[in-house]
């Protein structure tokens, strides 16, 4: 079991997407966090006071960045993308893998109290599915890190309000919520959540002592913010 180092400040990468915009939200409203720092390459059209806004390239993050905002902070990444936005496998390793893996590997150098990632159901590195084989590959680099707390999230299909929704996106999301009521028993983890419910967890779960690593799966994700099931510890 870790101790958790008490903090108010919360660091967010990825502030910019479906989930980030979420988390951002709800850590601007929780009482423990006077601080809220988002890494971002645009402002995120959000005024408030904790909010403090970094712009940074992950391309030069330990340049760019001072490293100092990260010393005893919660570090929350919500980096990604999809392949049709990246344009190239190549591309799309570097959002997804490369700038998340340098974000972990600065806030083990600089002193974080924790680092809470969303990485994707079915993440592994022997998956015959590009995107979870990246998502997998992340995850092992990361535990090779020797955070102080890992919390990684692995959730399914995300739904809520994309601000860039595509045909197939939004079909998708279709399809998942007529055959919903038909994912009972095994197939219960392949049911949708919802964003919010993601987000929430990943702020409890910061906010907790818990061993040095937690993977919480997608279908305990939205029961982990009741305390109702733990999540698998490996």
């Amino acid at each position: 079991m870790t101790n958790r180092k008490q903090t108010d400040t919360a660091v967010v990468a990825g502030a910019t997407g479906m989930m980030g915009r979420q988390l951002v939200r709800l850590l601007l409203e929780d009482p423990a966090y006077q601080r809220i720092i988002v890494l971002v390459r645009r402002g995120i059209g959000i005024s408030h006071p904790k909010l403090v806004e970094k712009q940074v390239s992950f391309d030069r993050l330990e340049s760019e960045l001072d490293t100092s905002v990260l010393k005893d902070a919660d570090v929350f990444c919500t980096l990604g993308t999809t392949m049709q936005q990246a344009g190239s496998k190549e591309a799309f390793r570097k959002v997804d893998h490369e700038y998340p893996l340098a974000l972990a590997k600065a806030a083990m150098q600089h002193g974080a109290a924790s680092y809470v990632i969303v990485t994707a159901m079915w993440a592994s590195e022997q998956s015959w599915m590009f995107y979870t084989r990246v998502k997998g590959q992340l995850e092992q680099d990361l535990l090779s890190l020797g955070l102080p707390r890992l919390v990684i999230l692995r959730p399914s299909l995300l739904l809520g309000d994309r601000e860039a929704e595509s045909f197939g996106d939004r079909a998708t999301a279709s399809v998942f919520r007529l055959i919903d009521p038909l994912l009972i028993g095994p197939l219960a983890r392949m049911k949708a959540i919802q964003c919010k419910d993601v987000a929430q967890a990943m702020v409890k779960m910061a906010r907790e002592s818990g061993p040095a690593v937690e993977v919480l799966e997608s279908e305990v994700i939205s029961l982990r913010t009741s305390k109702k099931n733990s999540p698998t510890k490996v």
